[in-house]
């Protein structure tokens, strides 16, 4: 992934600090973000917040996304709903990389309530920076969809 590239991001009321601070810590970095809220830690429907970051990584062929809730099961939900995404839970660095070296996961949802947000920027870190291996991985994502 280049920094040119729009990454876009979405939380709950639960991840608004985690997404707040993975922006400031990218954009720092030269990274561009469309961010499809929330705006505030007010409670809301992370479905809300989900749904329109999956649908820009399913219309942007080769975009990576984030998205953020509490216990990061939720909003992962939400996304995998989408044709075409691939939406990885990580709780740690490792699990982030191999989900792009070995499943070419296309979205990373962040438990914000269960991991920092040191960590959660070291997994998006992780996460943007690696591959998909291709290979013998190739097949086996290639039967992830359902073909609807």
């Amino acid at each position: 992934m280049t920094t040119t590239e729009i990454i876009p991001i979405g939380a709950d009321h639960a991840g608004f600090q985690m997404k707040e601070a993975i922006k400031t810590y990218f954009t720092e970095r030269g990274y561009n973000f469309k961010d499809y809220g929330t705006y505030s830690e007010d409670s809301i429907d992370y479905p809300d917040y989900g749904h329109p970051v999956a649908q820009h990584v399913s219309e942007n062929k080769d975009t990576l996304g984030i998205v953020i809730c509490g216990s990061g099961n939720g909003i992962n939900m939400t996304v995998n709903k989408h044709q075409g995404i691939r939406g990885a839970l990580c709780w740690k660095e490792e699990l982030a990389e191999l989900a792009r070296q070995h499943n070419d996961a296309n979205i990373i949802a962040l438990p914000a309530r269960f991991v920092s947000i040191e960590d959660g920027i070291k997994m998006v870190e992780k996460f943007l920076t690696t591959k998909f291996e291709g290979g013998r991985h190739q097949n086996r994502v290639e039967k992830i969809s359902c073909g609807r």
